[in-house]
């Protein structure tokens, strides 16, 4: 399933088309460019919508969904390493806004993802799904046994650090519930998302959100302040790590919306992808920074030494030099970027 039916799909389903009747406003892509002081960049679909969270504006509507482009450079150092993280992704999201809570976005999740794909679905196998809930969240525990029928041995606890999802400044968080798909033995050990994250992938992060959180450092180290105005909902499906899966090939560098760059690289190089791993790493790191520099340039932002203009520079030095380390002296950027779009 190529990456733009996987969007309309989505799209779609949330707009009329789940067996709940829960219609949901389709709302465009934001900028990159985020209008929060506490951002550089937007780094995850409910960004556009985090003062409809706090309660600082009224939503002109009760539930939304999006296809929100995002770029992440924490994990910067793993891009190209590991099958799942990049530094530019979409984000496909369905949000709540004081309307449906933790049954209603459980649902909509599991009737999305396990449908078949005749009936407008992901067609996902329901044995190989897990589901993560955070530590003392048996509601949402009892949601996804009982009402779903998923087995308690599929169904796992973890701390804040994996399961509390905050954007990693001041404002909105919440518990969540990820959903995680078995790739099988070939990509790791067994027992569930809690021993392997490579053969057990994340697609789908259910995020309750009810909290509001304060200044602070990690994934963990933060104060609650207190409760939202109203308990909502974010949700969070990667269309790349979906792409992947629904592709069948190894990782999200291999994808149609990336392999196109990755390949242009592989042509302008001559190194073949596939024959040596210290060179597919250069490729996959070439076919991301690529695909971020070009979303970038393409919602202004422009190179410099501070700020966003330091994160474009950023990526595409590290193109040209991943592309210098296997041969390319040349100037690429702009070839490499004419094949992201």
């Amino acid at each position: 399933m190529e990456s733009a039916e996987i969007r309309s799909r989505w799209l779609c389903f949330f707009e009329n088309g789940n067996s709940q009747g829960l219609t949901h406003t389709v709302v465009p892509s934001a900028s990159l460019i985020a209008d929060d002081p506490n951002l550089l960049l937007v780094n995850a679909g409910m960004v556009p919508f985090k003062p409809f969270f706090l309660g600082e504006i009224t939503p002109p509507y009760k539930r939304a969904t999006s296809v929100q482009k995002c770029v992440r450079t924490l994990d910067i150092d793993e891009v190209g390493k590991t099958t799942r993280h990049a530094s530019f992704f979409q984000m496909c999201g369905n949000f709540s806004f004081g309307d449906y809570f933790k049954e209603g976005a459980i649902a909509l999740a599991w009737e999305l993802l396990t449908n078949p794909v005749s009936k407008g679905g992901y067609g996902f196998p329901e044995e190989k799904l897990w589901v993560t809930v955070y530590l003392d969240d048996d509601e949402a525990a009892d949601i996804w046994h009982k009402k779903i029928g998923i087995p308690l041995e599929r169904i796992q606890r973890r701390d804040m650090a994996d399961n509390f999802w905050s954007m990693g400044v001041p404002g909105p968080c919440g518990p969540c519930s990820e959903i995680y798909y078995d790739r099988g033995p070939q990509y790791g050990v067994e027992g569930g998302p809690i021993a392997d994250e490579n053969r057990y992938m994340e697609v789908w992060n259910l995020v309750f959100m009810q909290n509001e959180r304060g200044a602070g450092t990690g994934k963990d180290d933060f104060p609650i302040l207190g409760e939202l105005p109203a308990k909502s909902i974010d949700t969070g499906l990667g269309l790349e790590r979906m792409a992947a899966l629904l592709q069948g090939v190894e990782n999200i560098y291999e994808i149609d919306t990336t392999a196109q760059i990755l390949n242009k690289a592989s042509a302008l190089t001559g190194v073949k992808y596939g024959s040596d791993e210290k060179s597919d790493i250069a490729l996959r790191v070439i076919a991301d920074h690529a695909r971020t520099s070009a979303m970038l340039i393409g919602d202004g932002v422009t190179p410099g030494n501070e700020g966003r203009g330091y994160v474009l520079r950023r990526m595409m030095r590290r193109t040209i030099r991943n592309m210098r380390l296997i041969g390319s002296h040349d100037p690429i950027m702009g070839e490499l970027t004419l094949a992201a779009n």
